[in-house]
């Protein structure tokens, strides 16, 4: 293996446990050392790899962003029926790891500190595309909404407006979701699904074929 591939894997190994600490105990809660404990170096060597842990969080966060948009984009992109495309899409949000889901937590938790600008600029880069891949997942969102409203498939509103609010309610469940908690993640799906179309505007008799089909 070479130097490269050595130093990405470890930097790999140090994002998943740093997203495995953060999601279960807590940013604030994890100390930068307990991360180097876990991966198995000292505290120093982290600093080749992220310059902070708070830069740590940054790629984390911008991770689970562009997970998010490039599965929307892909799910999206074929296909003729928009509802069978919105179902797709909605399904897919919950096929989720147990790391997805900590990463997740993660990223709705903490989200609050990507509008503060850092003094470091390696964190400051981190947090600018974090904040960049918000706005594309956003803009994709809306840009797909419209162009149902356009084809009929559902009713007219603001489409960003609509956009935030489906994901804001999906984001509201991993506030408190656990795995292995005394919820199922299928029941937290359904609810969030039927919920999230209703507020689209899709009734149940138009949703009755996408769902067949998805």
């Amino acid at each position: 293996m070479s130097s490269s591939q050595s130093r990405g894997t470890k930097r790999d190994e140090i994002v998943a446990t740093a997203t495995e600490r953060f999601g279960r105990d807590g940013y604030e809660d994890t100390r930068w050392a307990d991360i180097a404990a876990d991966v198995g170096v000292g505290p120093t060597a982290l600093y080749h790899y992220f310059e902070s842990k708070q830069h740590c969080l940054y790629v984390i966060m911008d991770e689970a962003i562009e997970g998010f948009r490039s599965r929307f984009e892909e799910l999206t992109a074929a296909g003729d029926e928009p509802l069978e495309r919105l179902v797709a899409v909605m399904d897919d949000c919950f096929r989720l790891s147990e790391r997805d889901i900590q990463r997740n937590r993660v990223l709705v938790a903490e989200q609050g500190l990507l509008s503060a600008r850092s003094g470091s600029p390696r964190e400051e880069q981190a947090r600018q595309v974090a904040r960049a891949r918000t706005r594309d997942l956003e803009f994709a969102w809306a840009s797909f909404l419209s162009h149902a409203m356009q084809q009929g498939a559902i009713p007219k509103h603001d489409p960003r407006l609509l956009t935030r609010a489906i994901l804001g309610l999906y984001n509201s469940i991993w506030h408190w979701y656990r795995p292995n908690g005394i919820v199922a993640l299928n029941r937290v799906a359904e609810f969030f699904t039927d919920r999230s179309l209703a507020m689209i505007g899709a009734g149940p008799d138009a949703l009755e074929r996408p769902r067949a089909a998805a």
